[in-house]
């Protein structure tokens, strides 16, 4: 554990695992969030924007399932509940018993992030608000944006915290004093599901409670020398540079502008700008939060040291230390890349959290830089960590998601866990509108495969993509337009698509050869012209470099699992309330079944099943191993990566 870690006394639980919330950016168009700014502010403008989440509909299918599931999980939870503690700390009376595990001060007292959950909650809100308008949420929002401007009111101060020992924990923290707790992390997530109530849901209050506590943030760290104030990040405190240089974009005001640069932890911020890759042993997602935010504040700033970090902080994760599935890390920590067969295995790897912020990033950066490379993570990423990482049937989800062979996906239940995955799963299956399209002046990128459609009402255009990807490598899309436009259209040619074709209202053809690529067809649109895409999807063999002989199996940009069946697992033996003993659970050994040879040749031996998407392949001591999408992989046990021996003499 490194200087870097917080509470270096206590385990990695005690200092909780930071998740940054939905990016200003998510789901807004740049002119709504750049504005106002102060006049002559130096702000690197991005080449891409995003389209506004309203103006993007989802169709039936696994991505709208996920979502509706949340939605109902957000709205079976009470806010009265989640409030309580910030009601005690005001010395008003609370309305209703507290959740339990990390919102409960009677068994989590050493972790000190009581609140966290309302802060994703907000978030997770204003983006279920945003994508389908439904104003349940909105009513959600609004109600406790009042309850905490009373908290506001009550406490005389703009601080308004759920901690056991409240405004003073925070105050020791300033002082330079040891505690135990994490206060700026769960800060941050109350600043970003204010903000984002602000900015999404439009709710006059939280922008008015959020700016109180945002003014609070500025007076109290003040007296802080830049020493004192580096001294302070070396514990966990989330994307607090985020959520000032978002508040800068929100009011022009340059002491939020210096606020974010001062929360930008220099002793991560240098080494990456010089790219240097000093991350081997640190606490994963403690930095990834603090890197969405170095590309924040070069948004805000426009100095090229941010970017220069969060570009290569981006690089070096997504393309030497992360797995098939997209994930990080071990027990929540960098570990040196030459050690990947140690780690590989571990039932504590692939923290979703990692992965939700990981792909913050990628997003923030593809709006600067937009690269298929990013989008080809994005997707592999949202697929095999994102939309796997929620349980189809009751909505709850996972924390990790590791690779041991025979374990199963653990997740949290619905009163009594509230992990940091539990908080960032509030949000990330009600925000799958917000990177599948993006825009210029004159192109429209399809960066994702989902059924869906978008609406460009500066262009008078409707974008209507049918399909049935994955189960099928082609995506139709269909134009309405209110008069002939020419529009630009790029379509992503995955790295894992070898070749890619592209048919025009059934004739007109352009071929690209050019895996990692965007295909531009460009032309005058009218109504009901169509665009067909067709990809090719085959499995293939990934190795670990620093351990070849283990390997995932993938298709397209799936990680295939094994399925291994449920025996020995009780029904709703996977819905845990303690994420401490991840790695506890059907501890009982288990032996994989064992692939012998080249791993290039198993792969070529692969056979479909005829079920969508289902595939088998032979061992060599039983009977073959059915492999499906590890998204698909719910309440049973499986593996993801095999360790192959040589082929018998």
């Amino acid at each position: 554990m490194t200087t870097s870690d917080c509470c270096a006394n206590h385990s990695r639980r005690r200092f909780i695992a930071g998740a940054a919330n939905v990016s200003a950016a998510v789901g807004l168009s740049g002119p709504v969030l750049a504005a106002p700014v102060q006049q002559g502010a130096r702000v690197a403008a991005t080449k891409l924007e995003p389209f506004d989440m309203a103006d993007v509909a989802l169709s039936e299918g696994p991505f709208l399932h996920a979502q509706r599931m949340t939605e109902r999980y957000l709205l079976a939870l009470k806010p009265d509940r989640m409030l309580h503690n910030f009601r005690v700390n005001a010395g008003l009376k609370p309305k209703a018993a507290v959740y339990g595990g990390w919102e409960s001060v009677s068994t989590w007292e050493d972790i000190n992030c009581h609140g966290h959950t309302l802060g994703h909650y907000l978030s997770g809100c204003a983006l279920a608000y945003r994508s389908g308008g439904d104003t349940r949420f909105k009513r959600r929002i609004d109600y406790v944006a009042n309850e905490l401007a009373q908290c506001q009111k009550a406490a005389k101060s703009g601080l308004v915290c759920a901690f056991p020992k409240g405004a003073s924990l925070v105050a020791a923290h300033l002082r330079g004093e040891p505690i135990t707790g994490v206060p700026w992390y769960t800060l941050h997530k109350i600043y970003a599901g204010l903000r984002d109530a602000a900015l999404l849901a439009d709710s006059t209050t939280a922008r008015e409670v959020l700016l109180r506590l945002a003014d609070w943030g500025v007076v109290a760290t003040r007296p802080l020398s830049d020493a004192e104030f580096e001294t302070m990040l070396a514990t966990e405190h989330g994307g607090m540079n985020e959520i000032y240089a978002d508040l800068y974009f929100m009011t022009g005001k340059d002491a939020y502008r210096t606020l974010s640069q001062r929360f930008s932890h220099k002793a991560i911020l240098e080494p990456l700008a010089q790219e240097r890759d000093h991350l081997d042993g640190l606490h994963a997602n403690t930095q990834v939060p603090k890197i969405v935010g170095f590309q924040r504040v070069f948004e805000a700033t426009g100095e090229a040291r941010y970017n220069q970090a969060a570009a290569f902080f981006w690089r070096t994760v997504a393309r030497t230390r992360s797995f098939a599935t997209g994930g990080h890390g071990d027990n929540e920590h960098f570990f040196p890349t030459a050690e990947f067969e140690e780690h590989v295995f571990s039932a504590k790897a692939s923290e979703t959290c990692c992965q939700h912020n990981m792909l913050k990033l990628a997003r923030a950066l593809f709006l600067h830089d937009p690269q298929a490379e990013y989008a080809d993570y994005y997707e592999r990423t949202l697929y095999n960590g994102i939309l796997a990482s929620q349980d189809p049937d009751s909505g709850m989800a996972t924390y990790f998601q590791g690779a041991r062979p025979g374990y199963m996906k653990l997740y949290h239940t619905p009163e009594d866990s509230f992990w940091c995955c539990t908080g960032t799963g509030m949000e990330n299956h009600v925000k799958y509108r917000d990177s599948i399209y993006f825009h210029d002046a004159a192109s429209l990128y399809v960066n994702l495969f989902l059924p869906s459609s978008v609406t460009w009402k500066d262009k008078g255009a409707k974008l209507t993509q049918t399909t049935r990807f994955p189960d099928a490598a082609s995506t139709m899309l269909t134009w309405t337009l209110e008069t002939p436009v020419a529009i630009a259209l790029k379509l992503r040619h995955p790295r894992w698509s070898r070749t890619a074709t592209v048919r025009i209202n059934g004739t007109e053809t352009v071929r690209s050869s050019t895996p990692g690529s965007f295909i531009a067809v460009e032309r005058t649109w009218r109504t009901g012209d169509r665009v067909e895409l067709e990809l090719q999807m085959e499995v293939a063999a990934e190795r670990i470099p620093a351990a070849p002989d283990i390997v995932a199996f993938t298709y397209g940009p799936l990680v295939l699992a094994g399925a291994l069946g449920r025996d020995g697992l009780q029904p709703g033996a996977d819905i845990v309330v303690n994420e401490r003993k991840y790695g506890e659970y059907n501890d009982a050994p288990f032996t994989p079944p064992v692939l012998a040879g080249d791993p290039a040749a198993i792969a070529g031996q692969v056979r479909p099943t005829g079920a969508p998407l289902e595939f088998t392949i032979q061992s060599t001591d039983r009977a073959p191993v059915r492999l499906i999408p590890y998204h698909r992989i719910a309440h049973e046990r499986y593996a993801t990566y095999w360790k192959v021996r040589p082929a018998a003499a």
